[in-house]
């Protein structure tokens, strides 16, 4: 499946970035890849990523219709049909996939993909990515860890596997590391001081490094 996206004035790796954020959460709402290979409705993707960028481009970049019509390849009728989609109607059909698959077998209709990829923008903004994503970036997160030997994060990560993200709050991760020095210090004291809503495990690390720093900080300016 290739998608010819030109002429984007902005950091296209950032568009791609974002685009395939709202393209596996759309995927992670239908149930994920072997849900829809069970339907087969793999046929669905490539509706579901051209909806994503159509989303994307309009509600991250604000482009007009014509110009995303012209980026993506689509018509500008079928652009105005995505951004026209109720998320609530999709999220009622996501609810029904088995009715939907018989119904869109083949094909993904334009409004049934536009509204899935909106409510998939809006929850990855809300800091709510991919189940998939996010056990990437732990394996990830914990490889990095063991590279660069930073003991206190190859730690925090395995004994927070299993978390829920965006977390809102510290009481969950408190009481996964309950028992985890961090440099000396009590895991809830460091827990209590990061900034939430915390969207990913990479995003705990860097919180937690951030604490870290300037208690260093405070210790060497005394």
């Amino acid at each position: 499946m290739v998608i010819q996206i030109t002429g984007i004035p902005e950091n296209t790796q950032d568009v791609e970035h974002l685009v395939s954020r709202v393209f596996f959460k759309a995927i992670d709402l239908l149930g994920g890849l072997s849900k829809l290979a069970e339907y087969r409705t793999l046929t669905w993707l490539p509706s579901l990523a051209r909806a994503s960028y159509v989303i994307v481009l309009r509600d991250e970049y604000l482009k007009t219709e014509e110009e995303i019509a012209e980026k993506v390849g689509l018509t500008k009728n079928t652009v105005r049909n995505i951004l026209r989609a109720d998320p609530t109607l999709a999220l009622e059909k996501i609810k029904k996939l088995e009715e939907l698959a018989k119904e869109e077998l083949k094909e993904m209709k334009v409004h049934t993909a536009g509204g899935i990829a909106k409510l998939a923008y809006k929850m990855v903004k809300e800091g709510q990515d991919a189940e998939t994503l996010v056990h990437y970036c732990q394996i990830v997160s914990e490889e990095v860890a063991k590279i660069l030997d930073v003991p206190w994060a190859y730690m925090v990560l395995k004994h927070t596997k299993g978390v829920k993200y965006p977390v809102n709050d510290p009481s969950q991760l408190i009481e996964k590391l309950k028992d985890v020095k961090i440099k000396g210090h009590d895991a809830e004291e460091i827990l209590n001081k990061i900034q939430y809503p915390v969207k990913n495990p990479a995003t705990l690390l860097h919180e937690i490094k951030q604490v870290l720093s300037s208690k260093e900080e405070g210790m060497y300016s005394v």
